[in-house]
Formats: structure tokens, C-alpha cells, sequence
């Protein structure tokens, strides 16, 4: 255990306690914009769908029902505009955070492979290279990189952290030369449905691809356009060889997403009403806590799309974390997602009106 264990950096959030402390001793409270956990209610038709499958007292299937696979291919045809897809094109997984962590373990990575990511970007990209034992390497532009021994390459559009979109063109530059260099990619496009000044595509619509999925996974989640976090509801899309031999993987170890959630997908996926809506509320809180960053000297940077602004001062970012956590507003420090990160602060959008609101007074 503490050999796996030693692989891994520091868990970040750790590092971010006396400052959350620092704002909780704010008389108006914290204002938490730090990690992005949803905080507004579930839906209700999707809670209904929960408790109307809650007495499930059997196993289910790592693959999930049918009906939750109609779903699946469903909505990655009609959202992503994919072609052709069918079941084996899909797999549900426990949560995205959990197959990013353990996908190159279960793809068979270790020593002497090489795992790809951006050069700021969600830190569990790099900690599931470290798992496998693989070697992480960070990018700025990936068809830069030696494709020797390169064998996962992860893209993310809309990023986490900074927003930044990858368009069609570039999309179908780098699907080019990881099919020529033979390099698995695996998009994570969790925040897809949440592009405010750009139009975020996936790797899977036919413009990308060219119609094929070969060597092409999606990542999906429910996490943050449904708030469905604490449901850990997410599921791949793609490649049927690489999904078909992930299906066997997780089959024996047991990765079933529980029935009652399997159903609850099935509901969420099939309703865009309160995805609008969900929308409207991050749009108007966005909009507020902008204005009121530029407004208090920070200068946003991409922020085109996802749940979060990147911001600056243009001062080591552990100054702006502290500054504002003495106005009671907890953010998190830019060098959690890379060292190219290190004068920017990462910006939620998940927080209640009533908590946006004593943010943006605070500001001013």
C-alpha cells in the first residue's frame, strides 16, 4: 500500500484549510467557490425516477439496462451529433473522477508507458498515470509531444480549470495525429453542456471524427449539469474494442453504478428542461461574480466555458487566496492544476444566489 500510496503528490485541498478557516471566521460566513460541488436541489423528476427504482434489492449489471444504454446512445446522438451508436459504443462508469483515476490501471499501463495531459488541467489526470506506474507528461500542444511510448493521451474541452474550448479545427488535428501515431485519446468533456462565449464540440460528431470511433473515448458526467454529484453518474462513449475490453475489466472487479442511479440517469438524460434551467442560474451568477472580479482589479483569462472563472491579480496566486479569504470568499490557488497556474485563482460558480450575492457586495 505505501508503495502505490508514495507514487501520489500531496492531496491539494489539504493545503487549502487555514484559509477556509480564515473565511469561515467572516461575520457575513464563507462564501465557498473553491471546490464546485453542485449545491442546487436535484430535480425533482430525476428524484422521483431514484426512489421509483429504490427497492432493488439485486445486483446490477456493470453494463446497466437496457433502458439506461438506449438513453446512453440516445443522447450522444442527438447532444454530441455522433452517428451510428449503438450499445457497445457505451459503458456507465461510478462517477468520471473514478474512471479518469483508474483508466490507465485498467487499460494495462505501467512502466515504461507514457500518459499525456494539459499542462493545467484536473490533477487526477496525472495521479492516474501514478497509480499505473505509468510516466505522466504534460502538454501544451500534444502533437508536439514524442508519440514513443505514448500510449493515453487526455484532452479536456471545456478545461478545468481555466474554460478554454477546443474548436472543430483543432479537435480534428489532434484526433489526426493520435490515430497516425496509434495513441489512444480520451476526451473529457464533463462540462460540454455549459459553453457560454463558445460553442464546445465533442471528439465523437462526425466533423471530428470522420465518423469512426476508432481510438476515440468521451467522457461524460451528470455531476454538474443535472447536480448529481452525489449520485456519481457519468458514462464513456466510443471505441468498441476499448470499451468491450473495459466492460470485462470492470465486470470482474465489480464496478456496478447502483441501480437506483441507473434509473435516475435514464430520467435525466431524457429531459433538457432543467438543464436550461440549471444553465440560466450559473449564467446570472457568472455574469455577477465577473463583473465584480474585474470590478475589484482581476483580470479573467478564457472563462469561455465550464463552472468556473480563471482569474489573476498577476500576483502569486497563495496571496489572492489569502486576500480573499479575509473577505470570507475561499477559492482555490491556480498551482493545484499545474505550475503554469501559479498567479491565477480558480473561480466556482457553484454557489447559492444568496452566497453570490455576499460575495459581490464583498467585492465591491
Amino acid at each position: 500500500m505505501s508503495a502505490v500510496s508514495s507514487r501520489l503528490p500531496v492531496f491539494p485541498w489539504d493545503r487549502l484549510e487555514p484559509h477556509k478557516a480564515t473565511a469561515e471566521a467572516h461575520p457575513d460566513g464563507i462564501v465557498d467557490l473553491s471546490v464546485g460541488t453542485p449545491v442546487d436541489p436535484v430535480p425533482e423528476l430525476i428524484r422521483r425516477a431514484l426512489v421509483a427504482a429504490a427497492n432493488s434489492p439485486g445486483y446490477p449489471t456493470v453494463w446497466g439496462t437496457v433502458e439506461l444504454r438506449d438513453a446512453l446512445t440516445g443522447w450522444v446522438e442527438r447532444r454530441l451529433g455522433a452517428r451510428g451508436v449503438t450499445h457497445a459504443n457505451v459503458l456507465p462508469v461510478v462517477g468520471s473522477k473514478e474512471l479518469v483515476a483508474w483508466l490507465p490501471t485498467q487499460l494495462g499501463l505501467g512502466g515504461g508507458d507514457r500518459v499525456a495531459y494539459p499542462r493545467l488541467a484536473y490533477p487526477t489526470y496525472e495521479v492516474g498515470a501514478r497509480l499505473s506506474g505509468a510516466e505522466p507528461v504534460p502538454y501544451e500542444d500534444p502533437t508536439a509531444l514524442d508519440p514513443a511510448g505514448l500510449r493515453l493521451l487526455w484532452l479536456n474541452s471545456p478545461s478545468n480549470p481555466t474554460g478554454r474550448v477546443l474548436d472543430k479545427a483543432e479537435l480534428t488535428r489532434i484526433v489526426a495525429w493520435a490515430r497516425e501515431h496509434g495513441v489512444l485519446l480520451v476526451s473529457d468533456e464533463c462540462y460540454l453542456e455549459l459553453g457560454w462565449e463558445a460553442e464546445p464540440v465533442s471528439v465523437l460528431h462526425p466533423d471530428v471524427c470522420g465518423g469512426s470511433y476508432e481510438g476515440l473515448v468521451a467522457v461524460h458526467s451528470l455531476s454538474k449539469r443535472s447536480n448529481l454529484a452525489g449520485y456519481r453518474a457519468a458514462f464513456v462513449a466510443g471505441d468498441a474494442d476499448v470499451l468491450g475490453g473495459l466492460l470485462q475489466i470492470r465486470k470482474h472487479g465489480g464496478m456496478m453504478v447502483p441501480a437506483p442511479v441507473q434509473a435516475a440517469t435514464v430520467a435525466a438524460l431524457g429531459d433538457d428542461t432543467h438543464v436550461t434551467e440549471q444553465r440560466a442560474r450559473y449564467a446570472a451568477r457568472r455574469a455577477a461574480l465577473r463583473t465584480a472580479l474585474e470590478n475589484h482589479g482581476f483580470r479573467v483569462e478564457h472563462s469561455e466555458a465550464s463552472l468556473y472563472l480563471w482569474a489573476t491579480r498577476d500576483e502569486p496566486c497563495w496571496l489572492t487566496v489569502a486576500h480573499l479569504a479575509e473577505l470570507g470568499i475561499l477559492v482555490a490557488p491556480g498551482d493545484f492544476y499545474g505550475p503554469d497556474g501559479a498567479a491565477f485563482v480558480r473561480v466556482a460558480l457553484t454557489a447559492t444566489d444568496e452566497r453570490v450575492e455576499s460575495a459581490v457586495k464583498r467585492l465591491g
